[in-house]
């Protein structure tokens, strides 16, 4: 649907991140100052619209990675990513490659935007870790690092659709390479940025390389017509937003949690068991309480997010009449 022209949809100095100057985004290009401070960029500003399609395209993969690249340009430490687009690419766990088709598809998709006088140029690349936290693993760190050296500037964003569900806000992460031969950053623990665990199948592979990289802060805006459409989407999606629950529409996600944190407590429990058998004291000993502590604070969470859900399914229930409350506890949703 095209909106008529209204000025009232536009103000020039809200709207100042989406005027893209081509010369000045070329100068920088040119100058190169990542070149000499591998931590040169700090920040990605995200619009809201490229970010919703980034977390809808993530959702709709479900347990599979899914990839998309996104358009912006550079305002000095900051990229700016106004707008973003799906590719045809499908992966497993930690592994996404973009094929031929998916390259054939990016080409085709640009010469799109110059011929509809959009010239922003491809700055970035995104992908869905669902379930298991914002981080690169080996394989992303590898096709990162082998954009950086020929097409920067570049960043890598990293969005958990199934913990922004269960959060109720976007779990995304921006991150960069650093180049080899340069001294690597304090070796971080199994944690993603929000404070939880990487699941057990995927903590090789998050300590392996997490190193290779940094992270940058993650800003949004929004335009005033974005903020328009946005209104738009809530005044017709609002009943639907406010009904549904979590507790239903992200069960997976809650119940691999619950088997990853059964392994981890079984896990740890026999640790203690042969530390209590050999009598050891000491730093190992120290590191596995530590490690009890961390497991049980987790447990909480999950328990505190169940009981905030049951409870919210039952106001919903009253206030809308929409059984949730027997959806919660696994019965079939009612017919409108």
């Amino acid at each position: 649907m095209e909106l008529p022209p209204n000025p009232g949809l536009v103000d020039v100095q809200r709207d100042a991140l989406y005027a893209y100057d081509a010369e000045a985004h070329k100068a920088v290009v040119n100058a190169r100052p990542w070149t000499t401070d591998h931590k040169y960029f700090k920040t990605v500003r995200i619009s809201s619209v490229a970010m919703i399609k980034m977390v809808m395209h993530a959702r709709s993969g479900g347990n599979l990675e899914v990839m998309g690249m996104m358009q912006g340009y550079i305002e000095g430490s900051t990229m700016v990513i106004t707008d973003a687009y799906r590719l045809p690419v499908e992966g497993t766990e930690t592994r996404v490659n973009a094929q031929d088709e998916a390259n054939e598809y990016m080409v085709e998709y640009l010469r799109l935007c110059r011929e509809e006088n959009r010239h922003e140029n491809v700055i970035g690349w995104y992908h869905s870790h669902p379930g298991y936290g914002c981080w690169l693993s080996g394989i992303d760190v590898g096709t990162q690092s082998l954009q950086q050296q020929f097409n920067e500037p570049f960043v890598a964003v990293v969005i958990d659709p199934d913990r922004t569900v269960s959060q109720n806000k976007v779990e995304i992460g921006a991150f960069r390479t650093i180049p080899e031969g340069v001294k690597p950053p304090v070796a971080t623990n199994a944690t993603t940025g929000d404070g939880q665990s990487v699941p057990l199948n995927k903590v090789e592979d998050f300590g392996a390389h997490s190193h290779r990289y940094y992270a940058l802060d993650v800003e949004h805006f929004k335009s005033t017509l974005d903020s328009k459409l946005l209104e738009t989407l809530w005044n017709k999606y609002w009943v639907q937003t406010l009904a549904q629950n979590p507790l239903l529409t992200n069960r997976d996600y809650t119940s691999s949690q619950m088997v990853d944190l059964g392994s981890r407590i079984s896990k740890a429990s026999k640790t203690i068991e042969m530390l209590s058998t050999t009598g050891q004291k000491g730093p190992k000993s120290d590191a596995v309480d530590q490690n009890v502590e961390k497991l049980l604070g987790e447990v909480k969470q999950i328990a505190a997010k169940e009981r905030s859900g049951l409870m919210a399914a039952e106001v919903k229930g009253k206030v809308f009449g929409c059984g949730c409350r027997g959806q919660a506890q696994g019965a079939q949703p009612e017919n409108p």
